[in-house]
């Protein structure tokens, strides 16, 4: 019986989804603790790993001398598994984009929309019975008619778009990978223009890029001084793209309007981080996937390339090994 260990630890609910998406004949290992001494026993009985936010790095992966094939519940993968590692012993790694559009593009509107009205002083200020009826109008926006900027434009980004259509939103991104096809850049209301343009003509600015050394600190104090004071950052993608003090004093300064954001460099992030402290920013614990309906999606799609593997077929989204 193939044996499937899930890498984070989680909540009972959490792992029922997960026992309930796995086919019969499979054997699923889990967490009772988030120890890595756990870890490492159930590693030693794993043919497949399935990865989520805990980072699977080389001590790990040699504590799994069974192990075939790592099975990413996203597709984020630079930052959370050590590839060299695995492909030296040709270990396959393969991605899950599945369920993850709807719900990161939901989050990043969200975001958007709470950052625009300063959702969370708001609701903070009028639990604490200050009710700012007229003190925040100067302050607060409206998303409509708005230009967003992706910085990626893949198929996140693209789904934004999407629905801010209806918003009255347009669109511009810069994503090097991506080729412009006028039929969908008319259809999004979305043109490709330079990076520097991108920062300059935004009203948003919504990142939907992986971490790798290219994209580490890309939006950092020389990237935020070229946007607009009026303007919003959005990040759902990693919080290491970000320079996280340069946003703090553009944000205090008045350099930007607001931030939402629901990724960080390190997670989970310090109580005590100084973007906390300010008044004009919206954040989340990292759960812009994080709905019932997209990780019970994951695992149905995870499940099935995890079966493709055992039948001997092609995976799907496969990693090439460098």
């Amino acid at each position: 019986m193939p044996t499937v260990f899930y890498n984070s630890h989680a909540t009972p609910d959490v792992y029922a989804i997960i026992r309930d998406a796995a086919p019969t004949g499979y054997e699923l290992l889990t967490l009772d603790t988030n120890s890595d001494d756990e870890r490492r026993a159930k590693l030693a009985q794993a043919d497949v790993v399935i990865v989520a936010s805990y980072p699977l790095r080389k001590p790990l992966i040699d504590a799994a001398p069974c192990l075939k094939l790592v099975q990413h519940q996203g597709v984020g993968w630079q930052d959370t598994v050590e590839a060299p590692a695995l492909f030296a012993r040709n270990i396959r790694l393969a991605l899950t984009p599945e369920g993850t559009t709807v719900g990161v593009a939901e989050h990043a509107i969200l975001l958007m929309l709470a950052a625009c009205k300063l959702l969370p002083f708001a609701d903070s200020e009028l639990r604490a019975g200050r009710f700012h009826i007229n003190a925040l109008r100067p302050f607060s926006y409206e998303l409509a008619g708005r230009t967003v900027g992706y910085l990626g434009f893949g198929r996140i980004g693209q789904a934004v778009a999407e629905r801010l259509r209806a918003f009255g939103c347009t669109a511009i991104y810069h994503d090097p990978a991506v080729i412009p096809d006028a039929n969908r850049d008319a259809m999004l209301a979305a043109r490709s223009v330079g990076f520097d343009a991108l920062l300059r003509e935004c009203d948003v600015l919504s990142l939907h890029l992986p971490l790798t050394i290219g994209t580490r600190g890309l939006i950092g104090r020389d990237a935020l001084a070229k946007m607009k004071p009026s303007a919003i950052l959005v990040n759902t993608a990693r919080g290491g793209i970000v320079d996280e003090d340069a946003l703090a004093d553009a944000l205090f300064q008045g350099q930007l309007a607001a931030a939402g954001l629901d990724v960080f460099a390190i997670e989970p992030c310090d109580p005590a981080h100084r973007l906390l402290a300010l008044r004009n920013i919206v954040v989340t614990p990292h759960i812009s996937a994080g709905t019932r309906d997209a990780l019970t999606t994951k695992m149905r799609a995870a499940f099935a390339n995890i079966e493709r593997f055992h039948r001997g077929e092609a995976l799907v989204n496969e990693v090439p090994a460098a």
